[in-house]
């Protein structure tokens, strides 16, 4: 009996200090002027706020810098995607740049020459094993096409159709090896020179101009263009410039080694012209 009422006492006698230590805290908040005792309390009960507010604290920074490390790993994340995705845009970027480029070249083409119409058309299929002999075009005779219309890049003469489909037609380059395949062409020379552009050196990737006088006075750099005389091609498409003439065995003309304005081997997109004047005295080839 006598140790149930000491346990009691002690549990009246703690809660009794506790009750105490919080008024004296209350009753000390808001004043300015406080006893030693006072102020010894006052630290007592601030120290025991700061040990319970500082893990607080910490754990609150703690699961801030988690989300700003999470957001972070997240942007990289998303950063790194778009990065992946760039050369992608850069490559895409750069062959519309191109095309554009070359279509405006081609319509500028097309103001700047004569005598001709044109349709335009892109390069749909090539055979590796003949790659400098013919090409499919995506434009045939139900778009006007016809068999030897000229064909050409934004640079210059490439070719001519030699067949067509309603949708489709087959255009022989001038860099084929057909004997049969010649073009009627002039030389921008002191004076005029013509000869016929027939075959193709892959070695040295020129256009073969041939039958050209000995005693022509033609230099590297010359102009050649068609001459217009095949009665086909119109005249002034532009073929390419002289590199060097090369005398033939006869001794009486000359081959001149044309290094053609067309790039044969990277070719999308081109130009069919339609001869719209024919001059009835021309000769046909």
């Amino acid at each position: 009996m006598p140790q149930f009422f000491l346990n009691k006492r002690l549990i009246i006698l703690l809660i009794s200090i506790i009750l105490l230590v919080a008024l004296i805290g209350y009753s000390l908040r808001d004043r300015e002027n406080v006893s030693k005792p006072e102020q010894f309390v006052r630290d007592i009960v601030g120290f025991g706020q700061s040990i319970v507010a500082f893990p607080a604290h910490g754990i609150s920074n703690f699961i801030d810098s988690v989300k700003d490390i999470q957001n972070t790993y997240t942007e990289n994340k998303k950063l790194k995607a778009r990065l992946d995705e760039l050369p992608k845009i850069t490559g895409e970027i750069a062959d519309l740049k191109s095309e554009n480029e070359e279509l405006k070249k081609i319509l500028k083409k097309q103001d700047d020459l004569r005598n001709y119409s044109s349709i335009q058309a892109t390069i749909v299929s090539r055979n590796s094993d003949q790659w400098y002999e013919n090409i499919t075009i995506s434009k045939g005779s139900s778009s006007g096409v016809k068999k030897n219309m000229a064909i050409m890049t934004s640079k210059g003469l490439l070719g001519k159709v030699i067949s067509t489909s309603p949708s489709y037609s087959t255009v022989e380059l001038l860099s084929s090896s057909n004997p049969k395949n010649r073009i009627s062409a002039e030389v921008l020379s002191k004076k005029k020179e013509y000869g016929l552009i027939q075959g193709y050196d892959e070695e040295h990737k020129v256009l073969l101009l041939k039958t050209i006088d000995y005693d022509v006075s033609v230099k590297k750099g010359d102009i050649v263009n068609t001459s217009g005389l095949g009665g086909v091609f119109p005249k002034g498409l532009p073929i390419g410039t002289v590199e060097k003439l090369v005398p033939d065995e006869n001794g009486l003309t000359q081959t001149a080694w044309v290094k053609p304005y067309a790039d044969f081997y990277d070719i999308e997109n081109v130009q069919i012209i339609e001869r719209t004047t024919v001059n009835p005295d021309e000769e046909g080839e």
